[in-house]
């Protein structure tokens, strides 16, 4: 029989120890799985905190996932906006369409069936079978992986590569519990087995720790790659109104509201006023303020003085901010 140990520990902890969080509320099947659905999405890429108030908001203005599939774009986005990634908004419309029209409005409980919806990759299709059906998956996020490397000691490069992680993970075990345990052991991860400081003398498993023995919890990353860009980001001004375009150009912050901009590959001299990462990129940024008004197809006057009545990503507000500064 495999060793339950981890699992023993961690459930217990979590028990004593869970925080109260909107999508955990005891509610029905119906509604636990669209919470799942929907705090899922939001919490890609995304800090717990940051998401609570947003998802609170959401659910309020959103109940379900017939609503869900049919609300109007502009307000998905007013919803969405601050939590960035945009294309998760899209996509999770996307996917309650899908749902609504291939699965009978019944979001899906089998992996493949998941993985076929819009946004939806193995972390999540992991957490919604876990978490929403009560299936024994285990979802494979920054959290869960720290407790692996660290009560395994993973800290080659080979060892800590996402492939060699999913067939480590069988170590943490599973429980006829898989809704809590899955949500143990992210929380367990981003409450006690913190990135930095780890708070080891509440931890219940260190005796099997091996990082613990060696008494180093430092941990290794395959470094990420930015990719540097270079644009040239056309300000009109008239009164207080700046114009802006509907993107339809680039792939990040599609159909959003931005500032006109053109991308310049490898350029040999560039002096740029503004630096802002996103995603992978680190975007390096030339700002020309221009006179003559040039014609746009979908452009837009905002008002500088109320930035907050506008449906922006915060790209857009930075630049603006950083406009006002200077």
């Amino acid at each position: 029989m495999k060793d339950q140990f981890v699992t023993k520990k961690i459930l217990k902890w979590y028990d004593l120890n869970k925080r109260s969080l909107p999508w955990r509320k005891n509610v029905t099947r119906q509604k636990r799985q669209y919470y799942t659905f929907v705090s899922e999405f939001m919490l890609q890429q995304t800090q717990v905190a940051t998401v609570i108030p947003y998802f609170n908001k959401f659910i309020k203005e959103i109940p379900n996932i017939k609503k869900l599939a049919s609300v109007d774009n502009q307000k998905l986005i007013k919803l969405w906006e601050g939590l960035g990634y945009y294309s998760r908004a899209r996509n999770l419309k996307k996917a309650a369409q899908s749902v609504i029209k291939k699965f009978n409005g019944e979001i899906p409980d089998n992996f493949e069936d998941l993985k076929s919806l819009p946004g939806i990759g193995d972390y999540t299709a992991n957490a919604i079978l876990a978490i929403a059906f009560n299936k024994p998956h285990i979802p494979l996020d920054g959290n869960v992986e720290r407790i692996l490397k660290r009560y395994l000691y993973l800290k080659k490069e080979n060892e800590i590569q996402k492939g060699n992680l999913i067939e480590k993970k069988s170590i943490l075990g599973f429980s006829n519990r898989s809704r809590d345990y899955a949500q143990a052991l992210m929380e367990f991860g981003a409450l006690i087995c913190k990135h930095n400081n780890p708070i080891c003398y509440q931890c219940p498993i260190t005796k099997k720790c091996k990082s613990f023995k060696k008494k180093d919890f430092n941990l290794t990353k395959i470094p990420k790659k930015h990719k540097n860009k270079y644009f040239i980001l056309k300000v009109y001004k008239k009164d207080q109104r700046y114009l802006l375009i509907k993107n339809t150009k680039f792939n990040f912050l599609k159909n959003l509201r931005i500032f006109p901009m053109e991308e310049l590959h490898k350029p040999k001299k560039f002096n740029k006023n503004l630096n802002i990462k996103m995603s992978n990129m680190n975007m390096n940024i030339k700002i020309l303020h221009l006179k003559n008004i040039k014609k746009f197809s979908s452009s837009y006057w905002i008002d500088q003085r109320k930035l907050n009545d506008y449906i922006l990503p915060t790209f857009t507000k930075k630049v603006v901010k950083y406009l006002e500064r200077n």
